[in-house]
């Protein structure tokens, strides 16, 4: 199995988690709340922006680089855009395997899993992704660590 797929599966769990955790929160405006998280992260092109910035993030952190010496980065590109893209909200359809599944035999470790959680943070903060939707992409991960961490 590609070591990309750590990758891709991280944030397919940030994306799914996000997309079900279903009504509004407090912090939320009536306006913000009416959109989907798909919306009010930008879209195709803002969700293909941040993905860039955090693939190139991933490649400079010494934590993790490893992991994806042997990707193929355009193809991980799209299929994470894609993954984002459905789970939240979007008309792209996802059609990859589950978090326990894909990381099977990978030894993900604590460590890796946060750094890879710092770089997506960092692109999200870069494009100046809105504190709500951080929140859902960001918890969310944590929520499906066990079945990334270890495996």
């Amino acid at each position: 199995m590609k070591m990309s797929n750590v990758l891709f599966a991280a944030l397919l769990t940030v994306s799914a988690c996000a997309s079900s955790s279903g009504g509004s929160k407090p912090s939320e405006t009536p306006a913000t709340s009416s959109k989907s998280l798909y919306e009010r992260l930008g879209g195709k092109d803002a969700i293909t922006a941040v993905v860039g910035s955090f693939v190139t993030r991933l490649a400079a952190d010494a934590r993790i680089n490893a992991r994806f010496a042997n990707s193929d980065i355009p193809h991980l590109k799209q299929m994470l855009v894609e993954q984002i893209c459905s789970a939240t909200g979007g008309p792209e359809k996802y059609t990859g395997k589950d978090m326990k599944t894909t990381h099977a035999g990978m030894n993900i470790t604590e460590d890796e899993f946060n750094a890879l959680v710092e770089d997506l943070k960092g692109a999200l903060d870069e494009f100046k992704v809105g504190a709500d939707e951080q929140k859902q992409l960001l918890g969310a991960l944590g929520g499906m660590k066990g079945d990334i961490v270890g495996q």
